[in-house]
């Protein structure tokens, strides 16, 4: 079986540290997951029934790593030969692509996307990280972490935390709406 990024390199049987077992190249230490060894680990330390939770936004990560140079590199899958579809994962500093075969379903890590993944609790449900629900999810999330940053920027941190804790209220509120009228009418100027 030929690595998907570097086609003269063949890959070698392996495990991930605490994932599945799979393939690695040895010169590019990318990491093959074929789809049985993925489903057979993913039985071991997740239910059935558990869905992909972002617990961190990965835009608000900070963590050294670097991209491996190939991972912008088109690649077939090394079992059916289809090519492989991208999922990006933003990073603070960085950004990366999760690649899977839409055909096999098998799974490609460049170097060091696994510990990422395991880092973000992604690892365990990667398959979500290529739905539209999963990529909507996220962008509304950081969506809301940008206009979260903003009003830090523009109030300073102690007024921002205050109208959190008062938006927070207002939510939780059986009457919060008539608070929320109160305010917009304060502002605008009525």
């Amino acid at each position: 079986m030929q690595c998907p990024k570097q086609s003269d390199s063949s890959l070698v049987e392996s495990a991930l540290p605490d994932g599945p077992q799979g393939y690695c190249c040895p010169d590019c230490e990318g990491f093959w997951i074929p789809p049985e060894h993925y489903i057979d680990w993913q039985k071991t330390v997740s239910s059935p029934d558990a869905k992909l939770e972002i617990r961190i936004l990965p835009s608000t990560v900070t963590v050294d790593f670097l991209p491996s140079t190939l991972d912008n590199r088109a690649a077939l899958c090394p079992d059916c030969k289809h090519y492989l579809m991208r999922s990006r994962i933003s990073l603070k500093k960085a950004a990366f692509y999760v690649e899977r075969c839409p055909n096999c379903w098998g799974i490609w890590c460049d170097r060091g996307e696994w510990q990422i993944l395991q880092f973000l609790g992604f690892h365990t449900h990667i398959e979500a990280l290529f739905s539209s629900d999963w990529q909507a999810q996220l962008r509304e999330l950081e969506q809301a972490e940008r206009e979260r940053q903003a009003t830090v920027e523009k109030l300073g941190a102690d007024l921002a935390q205050q109208v959190f804790d008062l938006a927070q209220q207002l939510e939780t509120h059986p009457n919060g709406d008539f608070g929320v009228a109160y305010l917009m009418r304060r502002f605008d100027g009525e």
